[in-house]
């Protein structure tokens, strides 16, 4: 058996922000914490939805038709598709489920894309 995660301890083992790190695998999707801070960029999940669940702080998906803000302990789910914009003013540490064949930014190319991601 594996040991449990202690969220606060595996944030506290990175700084950069827009750089997911592996903390967990279930069922053909992987668990990753994020900081974020700043403005991503537009993109979309073209086969999966991605869920963002607010650990610490707040930030704003942006979608095309409007926005959701989120704050510590609300989750939302992007469905598979939406092009969305995640931002958050000040630094935000957030909790993802994602299938493992998501990409950073799916298929949008930047500066802010990591293509292989750490476990922590």
């Amino acid at each position: 058996m594996k040991p449990k995660v202690n969220l606060k301890e595996k944030f506290s083992l990175f700084s950069a922000h827009w750089t997911p790190k592996i903390v967990g695998e279930l069922n053909g999707q992987y668990v990753k914490l994020a900081k974020i801070k700043g403005e991503m960029v537009w993109h979309s999940h073209a086969n999966e939805d991605e869920m963002f669940l607010i650990i610490k702080g707040s930030m704003t998906l942006y979608f095309r038709d409007g926005k959701v803000d989120l704050n510590e302990g609300e989750m939302f789910v992007v469905p598979k598709g939406v092009e969305h914009l995640p931002v958050a003013e000040q630094e935000c540490h957030v909790m993802l489920f994602e299938p493992k064949s998501t990409a950073h930014t799916g298929e949008v190319e930047s500066d802010l894309t990591v293509k292989e991601l750490d476990w922590i």
